[in-house]
C-alpha cells in the first residue's frame, strides 16, 4: 500500500535578474525583469509503507522543493501529492500529525532545556497525553542510549547526541512517515554508523516510512533499498539499491601519501588520477580487480597514510546520464 503518491508534480521559482550598473540598478527597480527557474518538472512516483528511500541528487536538483511540496511548506504549481490519503497543500496542519521531520544542518530543540524538557515540549505540541510521552520518553531513551545526556541542556552537546535527540522529538507523536535531510552531515565515521544503526532499528520497530536525503554514498548504502535521483527538477533513476550498486558504486577511490615516490601507470581496474610528489589517487574498478591489489601495488610499507571512499555522487549522477544518451 503506497503511503506517498506524487503524480506530475512541478514547480517554478520566479527570480528577478540582476544588472550590472548603476543604470541597470535603477532600471531593474522600475521595471524589473524576472527569470522562471523550473525546479521541479513533472515527477511521478510513490513509496510504499515501510519503505526506506534515498531521494537524492546534486545541489540544485530540485530534491529540497520537492520535500518541501511533500510536506506543506510550498505549494505546486501543478500535479497532485498524496500523504496518507492527505493534500499536503490542503490539510497542511493533519498532515503535521502524521510525518515528522529531522535536518541535519537546521536545528529544532531548544537548546537552553535538556532533551528531556524538549520531549515533554513537543509531546504538548502534539496533544499527546502526559503518561503517553512519558512512555514514549522510555522507549526512545532506551532504543538511542539517551541516559548518559537526556538531562543535559541541548547546547552542550555534541553534535552526534544532538542529531539522535532530534529524532526522537520528531518521533515522540508517532509519525508514520519521516524525513530525514542529511542526518549524519558533519558527523565523524563512528557516530555516522550508530546513528545509522538507530534509523534501521527504528524503522524496523516502528515501520516508519523513511524519505533520505544525504550527498554521502555510505548513509544511502547501509540505509536504503531503493532509490529516486533526481537532477535539473526530474527524476534521472528511480530504482533498486542493488542495481545501482552494480551498475555505478562498482568504483572506489583511494588517496595515498607515500614516503617513496612511486612509477605507476594505468592497468587493467586501476586508473590514475593523480600522481604528484608523494601523493596519489587511484580509481578502483572493482568489476576488474580488488581494493587489496590495487593497495599491493603502492606497497604497503611505503604508505604514510591512505583513504578510502566512493566516487562523488555528482559523478554517478553524469554517469547515469552519459548511459541514457548512449
Amino acid at each position: 500500500m503506497a503511503v506517498i503518491t506524487v503524480k506530475d508534480l512541478s514547480k517554478n521559482f520566479k527570480v528577478k535578474e540582476k544588472e550590472k550598473g548603476l543604470k541597470g540598478s535603477i532600471k531593474s527597480i522600475i521595471k524589473p525583469k524576472y527569470n522562471i527557474i523550473k525546479a521541479v518538472k513533472n515527477i511521478s512516483f510513490s513509496i510504499e509503507k515501510g519503505e526506506m528511500v534515498a531521494f537524492i541528487g546534486p545541489n540544485g536538483a530540485g530534491k529540497s522543493t520537492s520535500i518541501k511540496m511533500m510536506t506543506g511548506i510550498l505549494f505546486p504549481d501543478k500535479g497532485e501529492i498524496d500523504i496518507l490519503g492527505l493534500n499536503p497543500e490542503k490539510d497542511r496542519k493533519k498532515l503535521a500529525y502524521s510525518i515528522g521531520c529531522v535536518f541535519g544542518q537546521k536545528e529544532q530543540l531548544w537548546t537552553h532545556l535538556t532533551p528531556y524538557d524538549n520531549f515533554k515540549f513537543f509531546g504538548a505540541i502534539y496533544d499527546i497525553p502526559e503518561k503517553q510521552v512519558e512512555k514514549k520518553i522510555d522507549e526512545f531513551r532506551e532504543l538511542f542510549e539517551l541516559d548518559e545526556f537526556i538531562n543535559t541542556p541541548v547546547r552542550n552537546l555534541s553534535l552526534g547526541q544532538r542529531i539522535r535527540c532530534e529524532i526522537v522529538a520528531s518521533l515522540i507523536h508517532e509519525p508514520k512517515v519521516l524525513f530525514l535531510d542529511e542526518p549524519t552531515i558533519g558527523l565523524d565515521p563512528v557516530v555516522k554508523d550508530k546513528i545509522r544503526t538507530l534509523i534501521k532499528r527504528m524503522n524496523k520497530e516502528y515501520k516508519t516510512t523513511v524519505i533520505l536525503t544525504s550527498h554521502d554514498i555510505s548513509d544511502i548504502e547501509k540505509l536504503c533499498k531503493r532509490v529516486i535521483i533526481v537532477n535539473k527538477g526530474q527524476i534521472v533513476l528511480d530504482d533498486t539499491m542493488d542495481n545501482l550498486k552494480y551498475h555505478y558504486l562498482n568504483k572506489k577511490i583511494i588517496d595515498a601519501k607515500m614516503k617513496e615516490k612511486v612509477n605507476l601507470e594505468d592497468q587493467h581496474g586501476i586508473t590514475i588520477l593523480k600522481d604528484k610528489d608523494y601523493n596519489l589517487k587511484l580509481e578502483v574498478d572493482l568489476k576488474k580487480t580488488s581494493i587489496s591489489e590495487a593497495i599491493n601495488l603502492l606497497n604497503t610499507d611505503n604508505i604514510i597514510d591512505i583513504n578510502i571512499s566512493n566516487v562523488p555522487l555528482e559523478q554517478i549522477i553524469s554517469n547515469i546520464y552519459k548511459d541514457g544518451d548512449k
